[in-house]
Protein backbone atom coordinates (compact mmCIF):
# COMPACT_ATOMS: atom_id res chain seq x y z
CA UNK A 1 0.00 0.00 0.00
CA UNK A 2 2.13 3.17 -0.89
CA UNK A 3 2.24 5.99 1.73
CA UNK A 4 0.16 9.14 1.83
CA UNK A 5 2.17 11.89 0.86
CA UNK A 6 0.60 15.33 2.18
CA UNK A 7 1.03 18.73 -0.16
CA UNK A 8 4.89 20.07 -0.94
CA UNK A 9 6.09 22.55 1.10
CA UNK A 10 10.02 22.77 0.53
CA UNK A 11 12.90 24.64 1.48
CA UNK A 12 16.52 24.40 0.03
CA UNK A 13 19.38 25.68 1.92
CA UNK A 14 22.98 25.96 0.79
CA UNK A 15 26.01 26.49 2.99
CA UNK A 16 29.85 27.05 2.46
CA UNK A 17 32.93 25.29 3.40
CA UNK A 18 34.31 25.72 6.66
CA UNK A 19 38.03 23.85 6.63
CA UNK A 20 36.38 21.70 8.65
CA UNK A 21 33.09 20.42 7.17
CA UNK A 22 33.25 21.00 3.10
CA UNK A 23 28.99 20.94 2.50
CA UNK A 24 28.60 20.80 -1.28
CA UNK A 25 29.31 23.91 -3.19
CA UNK A 26 26.85 23.06 -5.79
CA UNK A 27 23.82 21.52 -4.32
CA UNK A 28 21.43 22.63 -1.75
CA UNK A 29 20.22 20.36 1.03
CA UNK A 30 16.87 19.83 0.20
CA UNK A 31 13.81 20.16 3.20
CA UNK A 32 10.52 18.51 2.63
CA UNK A 33 8.11 20.28 5.90
CA UNK A 34 5.59 17.55 6.72
CA UNK A 35 5.50 15.56 3.78
CA UNK A 36 5.04 11.78 5.02
CA UNK A 37 1.77 12.29 7.04
CA UNK A 38 2.84 11.52 10.60
CA UNK A 39 -0.81 9.45 11.08
CA UNK A 40 -0.12 7.60 7.25
CA UNK A 41 3.28 6.68 7.59
CA UNK A 42 5.20 3.61 9.83
CA UNK A 43 9.39 3.22 9.71
CA UNK A 44 8.58 0.09 7.46
CA UNK A 45 6.61 2.44 4.75
CA UNK A 46 8.95 4.89 4.75
CA UNK A 47 11.66 2.45 3.62
CA UNK A 48 10.10 0.98 1.03
CA UNK A 49 9.05 4.86 0.01
CA UNK A 50 12.69 5.52 0.26
CA UNK A 51 13.70 2.16 -2.08
CA UNK A 52 10.83 2.39 -4.45
CA UNK A 53 12.64 5.47 -5.94
CA UNK A 54 16.00 3.79 -5.68
CA UNK A 55 17.08 4.71 -2.22
CA UNK A 56 18.58 1.99 -0.06
CA UNK A 57 21.30 0.32 1.86
CA UNK A 58 19.03 2.17 5.21
CA UNK A 59 19.14 2.30 8.49
CA UNK A 60 16.73 2.98 11.47
CA UNK A 61 17.95 4.99 14.24
CA UNK A 62 18.44 8.70 15.14
CA UNK A 63 20.87 11.83 14.22
CA UNK A 64 24.56 11.36 16.05
CA UNK A 65 24.83 14.71 18.50
CA UNK A 66 28.78 15.48 16.96
CA UNK A 67 28.69 17.36 13.22
CA UNK A 68 29.23 14.77 10.95
CA UNK A 69 29.42 14.19 6.69
CA UNK A 70 29.16 11.90 4.18
CA UNK A 71 31.48 12.75 1.18
CA UNK A 72 30.55 9.68 -0.66
CA UNK A 73 26.97 9.83 -0.84
CA UNK A 74 24.07 11.66 -0.63
CA UNK A 75 21.77 10.97 2.30
CA UNK A 76 18.09 11.64 2.93
CA UNK A 77 16.62 11.53 6.50
CA UNK A 78 12.97 10.80 6.92
CA UNK A 79 11.47 11.48 10.57
CA UNK A 80 8.86 9.32 11.36
CA UNK A 81 8.44 9.47 15.05
CA UNK A 82 9.50 12.36 17.47
CA UNK A 83 11.22 15.71 17.21
CA UNK A 84 14.97 16.83 16.25
CA UNK A 85 16.94 20.25 16.61
CA UNK A 86 19.35 19.16 13.93
CA UNK A 87 21.99 21.77 13.04
CA UNK A 88 22.84 21.87 9.17
CA UNK A 89 25.99 23.26 7.67
CA UNK A 90 28.80 22.46 10.16
CA UNK A 91 28.83 24.58 13.50
CA UNK A 92 28.39 28.20 11.65
CA UNK A 93 25.32 26.31 9.71
CA UNK A 94 21.49 26.64 10.38
CA UNK A 95 19.74 25.06 12.93
CA UNK A 96 16.13 23.29 11.98
CA UNK A 97 13.47 22.10 14.02
CA UNK A 98 12.37 18.43 12.51
CA UNK A 99 9.14 16.85 13.34
CA UNK A 100 7.37 13.41 12.33
CA UNK A 101 6.84 13.87 8.80
CA UNK A 102 9.60 15.80 7.74
CA UNK A 103 12.13 14.66 5.26
CA UNK A 104 15.81 16.51 4.36
CA UNK A 105 17.98 15.54 1.36
CA UNK A 106 21.45 16.01 2.07
CA UNK A 107 23.66 16.34 -0.70
CA UNK A 108 27.09 14.48 -0.34
CA UNK A 109 29.75 16.76 2.15
CA UNK A 110 26.83 17.97 4.02
CA UNK A 111 27.48 18.82 7.87
CA UNK A 112 24.68 17.34 10.20
CA UNK A 113 24.23 17.25 13.99
CA UNK A 114 21.42 16.65 16.46
CA UNK A 115 21.42 19.43 18.98
CA UNK A 116 18.54 17.55 21.05
CA UNK A 117 15.64 15.23 20.51
CA UNK A 118 12.42 13.64 21.78
CA UNK A 119 13.09 10.64 23.42
CA UNK A 120 10.67 8.71 20.60
CA UNK A 121 12.50 10.09 17.86
CA UNK A 122 13.02 7.63 14.74
CA UNK A 123 14.83 8.17 11.78
CA UNK A 124 14.73 6.68 8.38
CA UNK A 125 18.12 6.87 6.54
CA UNK A 126 18.88 5.80 2.99
CA UNK A 127 21.01 6.35 0.42
CA UNK A 128 20.91 6.63 -3.49
CA UNK A 129 21.48 3.83 -6.26
CA UNK A 130 23.55 1.55 -3.98
CA UNK A 131 26.26 3.83 -2.90
CA UNK A 132 28.43 3.45 0.10
CA UNK A 133 28.66 6.00 2.30
CA UNK A 134 31.55 7.04 4.71
CA UNK A 135 31.73 9.16 7.73
CA UNK A 136 33.59 11.71 8.48
CA UNK A 137 34.32 14.54 11.31
CA UNK A 138 35.88 16.96 10.28
CA UNK A 139 38.97 16.73 10.70
CA UNK A 140 41.27 19.16 8.49
CA UNK A 141 43.66 16.43 7.23
CA UNK A 142 40.74 14.57 5.27
CA UNK A 143 39.46 17.90 4.40
CA UNK A 144 40.88 18.09 0.67
CA UNK A 145 40.30 14.09 -0.34
CA UNK A 146 36.67 14.99 1.23
CA UNK A 147 36.37 17.53 -1.01
CA UNK A 148 37.70 15.49 -4.32
CA UNK A 149 34.84 12.71 -3.05
CA UNK A 150 31.91 14.96 -3.00
CA UNK A 151 33.05 16.61 -6.71
CA UNK A 152 32.37 12.60 -8.03
CA UNK A 153 28.98 12.05 -6.42
CA UNK A 154 26.45 12.31 -9.40
CA UNK A 155 23.12 13.59 -8.73
CA UNK A 156 20.57 10.42 -7.98
CA UNK A 157 18.32 9.23 -10.84
CA UNK A 158 14.98 9.72 -8.69
CA UNK A 159 13.89 11.73 -5.65
CA UNK A 160 13.37 9.64 -2.67
CA UNK A 161 9.97 10.96 -1.89
CA UNK A 162 8.43 11.69 -5.05
CA UNK A 163 10.44 9.90 -7.68
CA UNK A 164 10.72 11.42 -11.44
CA UNK A 165 8.02 13.85 -10.27
CA UNK A 166 10.13 15.58 -7.41
CA UNK A 167 12.02 18.56 -7.39
CA UNK A 168 15.27 17.06 -6.92
CA UNK A 169 16.36 16.83 -10.18
CA UNK A 170 15.30 20.01 -11.58
CA UNK A 171 16.89 21.46 -8.68
CA UNK A 172 19.99 19.85 -8.52
CA UNK A 173 20.43 19.35 -12.19
CA UNK A 174 19.77 22.99 -12.67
Amino acid sequence: MPIELAKLDFDELSFADDGHIPNNPRLPLLLYCGVLRPDAVSAGACERLFAANGWGGGWRNGIYGSHHFHSTAHEVLGIVRGRARVTFGGPEGKTVELGAGDVAILPAGTGHKREESSGDLLVIGAYPGGMRFDTLWGDPAEHDRAVANISRVPVPDLDPVYGSEGPLQRIWNA
